[in-house]
């Protein structure tokens, strides 16, 4: 990983008073031109050397590690990465094998229903598209599990197209920057998306490189706890700084908690299955937690869900 650098901050720009803001992009305190070069500068310095961003990574690594990455740090979601690409180089590769080795292979990056939708995304590409992960964005999120944001994602990061990438990261830092908030709001809003569209670079390339890179800043400096405005090279055009950091005043923002929930029953109850390579009894299942009626509730969860399959009363296995 690459080490992090305090890049010099612009100096304030020298703008006449009253003179209106760049067009498109209220709150925007610089020209766009003098925006993507120094967020675009600042990624070359600091971006972390992940193997989806190398120039030999496949289309289809860079959609298995956008499925990954969805609620999931790097740091968890690497060392499952690189075992799913040795084992499933291909999406013909894991097309060919039951889904339930794919919630097996997951582990425990959490939220395993991904696992599932990666899986029958593969499919889709291996019957319908010849094995190849499709170029085009509309294509792209006709696929199982495909969203916006992950269309999107694939489309820039994979085949350097122009388009609208707004993950968490994005978010926070557009709303610092521009908009002068702490935080986004919960849900991404039609405000957020016109933000995003006019500070779009014109070019394909380079729009695709500015998505990845105001990502980076949003999860190494621009961080949603204690970030680390000194580092950052919007620090002095920062929208936010320039308000004084006002704090946040929108609807609490509480950590999901885990400890307990019935997230948790699941996580054990699946646990059992992964390692278990074959069929499970009930017993087996109950002895992973006390209470009854929730573990009840979280098994039949995750038959709902696909991820687990009843053999006969009382049996259980992972799906085939």
């Amino acid at each position: 990983m690459a080490a992090i650098t305090v890049t010099p901050a612009l100096p304030a720009p020298a703008t006449p008073a009253g003179a209106p803001e760049p067009a498109g992009v209220p709150g925007l305190a610089l020209p766009l031109p003098v925006l993507h070069t120094t967020v675009l500068g600042w990624y070359e310095e600091n971006a972390r050397d992940l193997p989806w961003r190398t120039p030999d990574a496949s289309p289809w690594a860079v959609m298995v590690s956008e499925f990954m990455l969805q609620q999931t740090p790097v740091k968890r979601v690497l060392p499952v990465w690189e075992a799913w690409m040795e084992r499933w180089p291909t999406p013909a590769a894991l097309a060919a094998e039951a889904p339930g080795e794919a919630v097996r292979m997951w582990g425990r990056l959490g939220y395993p229903r991904r696992a599932l939708r990666l899986h029958g995304a593969a499919v889709a590409i291996t019957e319908d598209h010849d094995g190849e992960v499709p170029d085009d964005h509309a294509t792209l999120l006709s696929l199982p599990g495909v969203g916006e944001y992950t269309a999107a994602a694939v489309a820039s990061f994979a085949f350097r197209q122009r388009h609208v990438v707004l993950d968490t990261n994005v978010r926070r830092v557009f709303a610092r920057a521009v908009s002068g908030v702490e935080y986004p709001a919960q849900a991404t809003t039609a405000a957020e998306r016109r933000t995003a569209t006019a500070l779009l670079p014109e070019a394909a390339g380079t729009a695709a490189t500015w998505a990845v890179a105001v990502m980076e800043l949003g999860a190494l400096v621009c961080t949603a706890r204690g970030p680390q405005c000194g580092d950052c090279p919007l620090f002095t055009v920062c929208a936010w700084q320039r308000a004084g950091r006002p704090p946040y005043e929108g609807p609490a923002r509480r950590g999901q908690s885990y400890e307990g929930t019935d997230r948790q029953v699941r996580g054990k109850l699946l646990a059992v299955l992964r390692e278990a390579h074959g069929e499970v009894p009930q017993a087996r299942l109950d002895a992973v937690w006390p209470d009854a009626v929730q573990r009840a509730r979280a098994l039949d969860g995750l038959v709902a869900d696909g991820l687990v399959e009843p053999v006969e009363q009382g049996v259980y296995r992972l799906p085939r």
